[in-house]
């Protein structure tokens, strides 16, 4: 998964970026460049199986993360490295530290989100009505019945921006008119998931949008794992921003963990919900995928109860499943196959 990271100025988007990544954001970095990183999700399933299996390599899974220019009214220097990313992860500065300006003079989180989802709008709306240009000159020359299609969906895209003034798709959109227009890789057939970089107090308030607080995050960080869960639970807080930032990614892409374990390796995998066996195996190497024979399969929570995969397999509770199972948010599996 690559998910964009967007904000204005000063919104905390270098400090997040490196919180996730562990890489620093270079001081030289050029005006309207972009910078990339590995963000390993941080899974407690998997620490228990590396105590579990004592392991040479435990890897998580990762999204990679993009950093994008700042937002800025009217420029469009962030939208390429945008466009080539699965989620739009937008940044909104909601923490009030008077050592860092902000450019409108004062902080305000509604403000900042709605000057976000206007550019973000206006850039979906000039993708469209720049394609309908080209269109119009294109079919002097005569039009197929896809590019007649793709024309009546921009037009239908068109009107609904016009009207919603954010960035969405008109409802009943069909997947073939979908199809004709996906090439433009509009912002709107994005994911967006909303993050709040808030004061420390602000952490525990309800609310449906992600909150992150950088400066908890990077103490947190320098914290050894045994003392970040009590460290949480003074904040009153059950997990990190970072944590809850990638189970928000997770559930809005439709991802989810599966994992393979051993002596050599314990390691997480990233699959879409309703992967089949073999497709899983293939994200482990393509050879598996190819000679797929059939898979064993641990239930998490039935391995952890069990203590070993020895006790688990004396319980009869280690499963053999086909090319037909679909594999499940936590499956341990062992693939079988043969090339």
């Amino acid at each position: 998964m690559k998910a964009a990271l967007l904000g204005l100025a000063q919104s905390g988007r270098k400090t997040f970026f490196s919180l996730l990544t562990g890489r620093e954001v270079p001081p030289n970095l050029k005006e309207g460049e972009s910078l990339e990183g590995n963000a390993p999700i941080r899974d407690p399933r998997v620490d228990k199986l590396s105590a579990m299996y004592q392991p040479e390599r435990t890897k998580y899974a990762e999204n990679r993360i993009v950093l994008c220019p700042p937002i800025v009214a009217g420029r469009r220097d962030w939208l390429d490295s945008v466009k080539r990313c699965d989620l739009l992860c937008l940044l909104v500065r909601a923490f009030t530290d008077p050592a860092v300006y902000h450019q409108d003079g004062s902080v305000d989180a509604a403000r900042d989100r709605g000057a976000l989802e206007t550019e973000l709008w206006a850039a979906d709306l000039e993708l469209v009505e720049k394609r309908l240009d080209r269109i119009a000159r294109e079919k002097k020359a005569g039009q197929d019945a896809r590019q007649v299609l793709e024309e009546r969906t921009l037009e239908k895209i068109k009107a609904h921006l016009e009207t919603a003034m954010k960035i969405s798709m008109p409802a009943g959109l069909e997947p073939h008119e979908v199809d004709t227009i996906r090439s433009l890789e509009l912002l709107s057939l994005k994911p967006v998931l909303w993050v709040y970089n808030v004061d420390e107090d602000q952490l525990r308030e309800p609310g449906d949008d992600c909150k992150v607080s950088c400066r908890i995050e990077r103490e947190i960080m320098e914290l050894e794992p045994a003392e970040r869960e009590a460290y949480l639970r003074d904040l009153g807080v059950a997990q990190s921003g970072l944590e809850r930032l990638n189970q928000a990614a997770y559930a809005a892409l439709g991802l989810m963990s599966f994992y393979t374990v051993g002596k050599d390796e314990v390691r997480a995998w990233t699959i879409r919900i309703g992967t089949l066996a073999p497709a899983a195996g293939g994200k482990v190497h393509t050879d598996i995928e190819r000679g797929f024979i059939r898979a064993e399969i641990m239930r998490y929570d039935d391995l952890i109860a069990a203590g070993s995969e020895d006790a688990l397999r004396a319980q009869g509770k280690i499963q053999l499943k086909g090319r037909d199972y679909v594999i499940a948010d936590g499956d341990i599996c062992h693939f079988r196959f043969n090339v």
